[in-house]
């Protein structure tokens, strides 16, 4: 209504850029993985989109698609999704600088096919699209356009928002930096990344199909692997691990590009790719200077100056919500946890040999050693993060041995881990939940629309219970990297608490705490094995051990060189000579 009809066809590229850069906000900034290809996922909807309204001859099984937007929006969708599903299936199983490199791949292929067929137009495109039209109403003109496409950007922006704060958003959160602990609180991590992945192709061809309409005109050109390029400079200006980046980055990116293409041969006296120069150089020093994006730069700089923000949550009474079921636990005494002849070898290196133990329920064993005694190794083979050479492992009377994390957890083992493992920007409270990952039920489309709030509500609930339990109540909505290395190592305990255990593995729990946090943390494990719950813990701080737990074991380079009672233990000679020496 104000502006002049370039700067409206500008925030109309905005839009559009901006959903590509959403999507990428979500896979990369959020789900840490990298992709080149978003391009591709835009020409798939805009050649749909194209394809559908001009080809004069349509298959029989397409004929009802003829001159649809709706019929082309979902004809395009469908696609992507079965081309992204594919793509996805093999890609996301690279990791390291494959994964990229592999995105890079498949984004030059697609950009190939789209100049290819000659159904499509070749390298000349498809000419003569349609308006979009919905039902009677006609949106020819950029300003009939802009009311579509910022309507469609902000729809998405808040259905993302509701995304991120569930159940299924703290499992896509966890993906940056934290998949082993993830998939040892229940998340199917491969499931989440591939969601991931289709939710970030789904919002670019939904731009292709507003692009399709908007330019009435579709060309293999900005489909490149160039443009894939452009949408990731974007999320890095606008900042990668925030929704508000996409917007800014799309519309920093969008503005200075058209600037800088009319001021740049003003300035140098020829016509060149200059742009592109100047934006490598910005977005260099951007990231010395912001590695967070200009979204990133200001939180934190708001936080300096106005303190912290607003609680992600309100303040959580545990009352007030339905609990959640519990599994029931076995009858105490009962054997839970049976490791006969355990080896793993990694090449001629043998990290542990022959193991054999039981773990009761109502029971907490200590397993201790020197540093090098292949005890962390022990706790990953039984938690399903490694697998055994030979040997077998028995858990509720089931053998185990090769399950994954993700199925363990599911059964009823959790675990905590040697080196914290919390996502440390998200809040103490949203990292306890993930141990109750899988006792949600709400899934991604019950999130997106707000549906799952009762759902929500009770794993909440369950998380504050536990903090409470560890005595970090009062921290719930604290950032987790803010806490002290003892705090921290109390929230992993509460979050695997959280997945409502069987059986207990905790890795080194006392590292860290001070003499009364330790008190407290023998109290807990107390009550623990007083509900029926089986706790197996390997720790180095023997007064700790020795006044706490039922039985040790002690593991020497791999070996288990004695087993029994804490007093018997401590006056056993092997054990003497590892930890005093020979001539003790």
């Amino acid at each position: 209504m104000v502006l002049p009809g370039h700067h409206v066809t500008l925030l109309n590229n905005i839009g559009l850029a901006a959903l590509v850069a959403l999507g990428l906000v979500l896979l990369t900034g959020i789900g840490g993985i990298t992709s080149f290809g978003q391009a591709a996922f835009v020409g798939l909807g805009a050649y749909t989109t194209a394809w559908l309204g001009t080809e004069q001859h349509l298959p029989a099984a397409l004929a009802w698609a003829a001159g649809s937007p709706a019929a082309a929006l979902a004809c395009g969708l469908a696609l992507t999704l079965v081309v992204a599903s594919v793509l996805g299936l093999v890609t996301l199983r690279l990791s390291g600088h494959y994964l990229p490199l592999g995105t890079i791949a498949w984004g030059l292929a697609l950009y190939a096919l789209f100049g290819t067929f000659e159904s499509l137009g070749g390298h000349t495109g498809l000419t003569n699209l349609p308006p979009l039209t919905m039902g009677s109403w006609v949106f020819e003109r950029a300003e009939q356009l802009y009311l579509v496409i910022w309507g469609t950007v902000l729809l998405a922006l808040l259905l993302s928002r509701n995304l991120l704060d569930s159940r299924s958003g703290r499992a896509l959160r966890a993906l940056h930096g934290g998949q082993a602990m993830a998939a040892s609180m229940g998340v199917d991590v491969f499931r989440t990344k591939l969601t991931a992945f289709l939710l970030s192709a789904a919002l670019a061809c939904l731009s292709g199909w507003l692009y399709a309409y908007t330019q009435r005109f579709v060309s293999p050109a900005p489909f490149s692997l160039n443009a894939g390029i452009d949408y990731l400079f974007m999320v890095l200006i606008g900042g990668a691990g925030h929704l508000a980046g996409a917007l800014l980055g799309a519309g920093l990116f969008t503005y200075a590009k058209d600037l800088l293409q009319d001021l740049l041969p003003r300035l140098l006296g020829e016509v060149g790719n200059f742009e592109s120069v100047v934006f490598g150089l910005l977005i260099v020093g951007l990231m010395h200077r912001a590695p967070g994006g200009v979204a990133g730069w200001l939180t934190t700089t708001w936080r300096r100056r106005f303190g912290a923000s607003t609680p992600r949550h309100a303040a959580i009474d545990p009352a007030a919500a339905a609990s959640l079921p519990r599994r029931p636990l076995p009858a105490r005494g009962t054997p839970v946890l049976e490791v006969q002849g355990l080896t793993r070898r990694f090449g001629g290196l043998v990290a542990n040999r022959d193991l054999a133990l039981t773990l009761h329920a109502g029971e907490i064993l200590a397993v201790i050693g020197p540093n090098g005694a292949g005890k962390s190794t022990l706790f990953n083979q039984l938690s399903g993060c490694d697998t055994p050479t030979q040997g077998t492992i028995r858990f509720l009377g089931r053998s185990v041995a090769g399950w994954g994390p993700r199925r363990i957890a599911e059964a009823g083992l959790c675990r905590t881990f040697q080196h914290v493992k919390l996502l440390p920007t998200m809040s103490v409270l949203d990292n306890v939940a993930i141990g109750a990952h899988q006792r949600g039920r709400s899934g991604l489309l019950r999130s997106a629309l707000r549906l799952d709030r009762a759902d929500e509500a009770r794993l909440l609930a369950e998380a504050q219970r536990q903090l409470e339990r560890v005595g970090l109540g009062a921290f719930a909505q604290a950032e987790a990297g803010s806490l002290s290395l003892g705090q921290q190592r109390l929230v992993e305990i509460a979050r695997a608490l959280c997945a409502d255990p069987s059986v207990l593995l905790l890795d080194e729990p006392a590292a860290g705490l001070r003499h009364l946090e330790k008190q407290a943390l023998a109290a807990l494990l107390r009550r623990l094995r007083d509900e029926g719950t089986a706790v197996l813990l390997v720790e180095h701080d023997m007064d700790f051990v020795m006044n706490l737990v039922d039985r040790v074991m002690v593991m020497v380079f791999g070996e288990k060189i004695a087993e029994g009672l804490p007093a018997e233990v401590q006056r056993h000679p092997d054990v003497l000579a590892a930890y005093l020496g020979t001539g003790a």
